[in-house]
């Protein structure tokens, strides 16, 4: 499979044969192009089996291959992310599976990272860019989206736009009425307990999902992803059963543009974006620019202010004024593990999933665990991307990656875990 020039996605119109050099930022509204600049980009309906190359390639430019909707700084109001003094090297970092040694520098070779940045206390501890990756780059979340997006929910119950999870969301969807998404609830919407029928197989290229990438890829979008959605029917009981939906995380985002009456890059850059002072633009992608953004994936910005982002997740959803934008104990309430039947295993007795965000413990090495492990959660997407957040240390960290599979082995989930509480370990212990 080659890279080939492809059909760019431009206010809704296909343009033909266009290369990334030829694509203009000013187009999309971008005052500021990454400096990476690719010229040719791999072919949108072939993602899931895109080559490593491919990959690294696509992950950087989703916000060009895809339409997109741009959020915006304030560039008076940018949280400052300063040096911690005593930052993080390769010997700091130790973690062991099966008798062997592993440090910082074995972690970014087995996870094929692209890009890795490590705060402590909101400073720097370590920062780190591969494949041609810098700090202008524009890295697409995958499912960290879903985090991002549920947390935007607590923001506009907050302001009284959603008056509560248990709200069913034909309240806010009434097209959904007599459809299999009838009597579900935001609240199970976001855990992912909705009981409607998805499957999420990314090998599988007659899944829904692969169908919702092909439909990402025409040229209505939003009228190919919300006939499919629409349509399915009801397997479970809401609640009683989980089971990871894309179809429902799409849904999330409508909702909350029709409670907020605003497309979700714009209710971000309104209420976080440039209120928590981050630095550069980014790209939310759309289905119609400005109007309808992917609540399940589709988020696009520079690694720092991935950061900036889990930062504000750490503080609770205090912004630089000091106003609060998140509701009292949302996150203790959105990292609430689900009960419901999937959620709950062996390995996770208390559940595994909240509001779009992951509980995702070491189960096997060393350091298998730290005083405050419990505490952490995730916000993960495929082939790698994920953001770690541990309340209780105060430690946030992004990874982008490129894994040769959408999902890691049980030995690369494992790893990140270890590689965590190592960090952790090493941050907290320091003198």
């Amino acid at each position: 499979m080659k890279i080939a020039k492809i059909s760019l996605l431009l206010g809704g119109m296909i343009a033909s044969s266009i290369t990334c050099a030829e694509y203009s930022c000013q187009q999309l509204g971008l005052k500021d192009c990454p400096t990476t600049v690719d010229q040719e980009l791999p072919n949108p309906h072939e993602m899931l089996t895109w080559t490593q190359k491919q990959r690294v390639i696509g992950f950087r430019n989703t916000f060009r291959i895809y339409d997109g909707s741009v959020f915006h700084p304030d560039q008076k109001n940018v949280l400052a992310l300063p040096k911690l003094k005593s930052g993080i090297t390769n010997n700091d970092i130790h973690y062991s599976v099966d008798g062997k040694n592993y440090r910082l520098n074995d972690y970014l070779k087995n996870q094929n990272v692209a890009g890795l940045i490590i705060l402590k206390d909101g400073k720097i501890a370590y920062e780190y860019y591969a494949h041609g990756n810098d700090e202008t780059t524009l890295w697409t979340s995958r499912s960290v989206a879903k985090s991002i997006v549920a947390t935007l929910i607590g923001v506009a119950i907050q302001q009284g736009k959603i008056k509560s999870v248990n709200d069913p969301i034909i309240q806010y969807l009434p097209d959904l009425k007599g459809t299999a998404w009838e009597k579900v609830t935001l609240k199970q919407l976001m855990q992912h307990t909705s009981g409607v029928e998805w499957n999420e197989n990314y090998k599988d290229p007659n899944s829904d999902f692969a169908k919702m990438t092909y439909c990402e890829a025409v040229k209505d979008p939003e009228a190919c992803v919300y006939k499919n959605v629409k349509h399915l029917k009801a397997k479970y009981k809401p609640g009683t059963v989980w089971s990871y939906n894309t179809g429902g995380a799409y849904l999330v985002g409508k909702v909350l543009e029709a409670a907020t009456h605003e497309n979700i890059a714009k209710y971000l850059e309104n209420n976080v974006w440039k209120r928590v002072g981050m630095e550069r633009e980014g790209v939310w992608q759309s289905y119609e620019r400005n109007k309808i953004d992917m609540g399940g994936h589709g988020f696009n910005a520079t690694l720092r202010d991935y950061a900036r982002f889990g930062q504000f997740i750490l503080n609770e959803g205090r912004v630089s004024n000091g106003d609060k934008m998140l509701p009292e104990n949302w996150t203790a309430i959105a990292t609430q593990w689900n009960q419901a039947k999937g959620s709950v295993t062996k390995n996770y007795p208390k559940g595994t999933y909240g509001f779009q965000w992951w509980n995702s413990q070491a189960k096997r090495g060393s350091p298998l665990t730290t005083p405050h492990a419990y505490s952490t959660f995730w916000g993960l997407g495929i082939f790698g991307q994920m953001l770690g957040i541990n309340p209780k240390d105060k430690i946030v960290m992004m990874q982008w990656s490129t894994w040769e599979t959408a999902l890691p082995s049980a030995q690369l989930d494992n790893e990140k875990s270890l590689f965590f509480n190592a960090v952790s370990k090493h941050l907290t212990e320091k003198k």
